[in-house]
């Protein structure tokens, strides 16, 4: 008899245990659902909404631009660093950026967490960490490894013409680009050096 009276104690005791565990877990769910909810609806720019970026070589800046009825929306700048060389990148390490050719944008492939990522840059700090927190990884044709990231380390780099082909944005610049515009498959214009504002461009509306 009390050896069965255990048993049942023991089994509550179980069953409570997973209840309660159960109860945690259901809780962790919905709070990660909830707080993706509300990084979503915080996005500016998600797929397929018109939305798109456009680097400038003349200005050092990204913009982020919303194409929807005729109109152009404005969503925001930031400041960029784009490369050494001057000119349209033509061999892997010239040390140039590459530029989009007209009627035919890049686009990004991949988002990649790059808070890890060291880079040499031969300037005598050995590898260091470079790429702040994230890699937006472009399809720039004829050309690999081109991206849009952070400037951890050479932040005073930004903007100016420094980099080895990539865009560097501030590191917290890049998590802004990231968390509310940036997505894959978003276009991105880049415009051959000396090139200014497209017409289109002096009559966008700011957001």
């Amino acid at each position: 008899m009390a050896l069965r009276i255990q048993y049942y104690v023991i089994m509550l005791k179980i069953n409570r245990f997973n209840t309660t565990l159960l109860a945690l877990i259901a809780a962790t769910i919905m709070a990660v659902g909830a707080t993706a909810q509300k990084k979503e609806a915080n996005r500016m720019c998600n797929k397929g909404d018109g939305s798109f970026i456009v680097i400038s070589k003349k200005d050092l800046n990204l913009r982020v631009y919303r194409a929807q009825k005729g109109d152009t929306t404005l969503l925001a700048e930031f400041p960029a660093c784009l490369s050494r060389a001057k000119g349209n990148k033509q061999r892997r390490g010239d040390m140039k950026t590459p530029e989009s050719p007209q009627g035919k944008p890049f686009h990004i492939t991949m988002i990649q967490d790059a808070s890890n990522w060291k880079h040499d840059f031969h300037d005598g700090r050995g590898s260091i960490l470079s790429y702040g927190h994230w890699f937006l990884r472009l399809a720039t044709p004829g050309h690999s490894g081109i991206g849009i990231h952070g400037s951890t380390g050479n932040r005073e780099s930004v903007p100016g013409r420094d980099s080895e082909g990539c865009i560097r944005l501030l590191d917290e610049d890049i998590i802004i680009l990231k968390e509310q515009y940036a997505y894959v498959g978003m276009k991105v214009i880049i415009k051959h050096e000396n090139e200014g504002l497209y017409p289109w461009e002096t009559r966008a509306k700011k957001q």
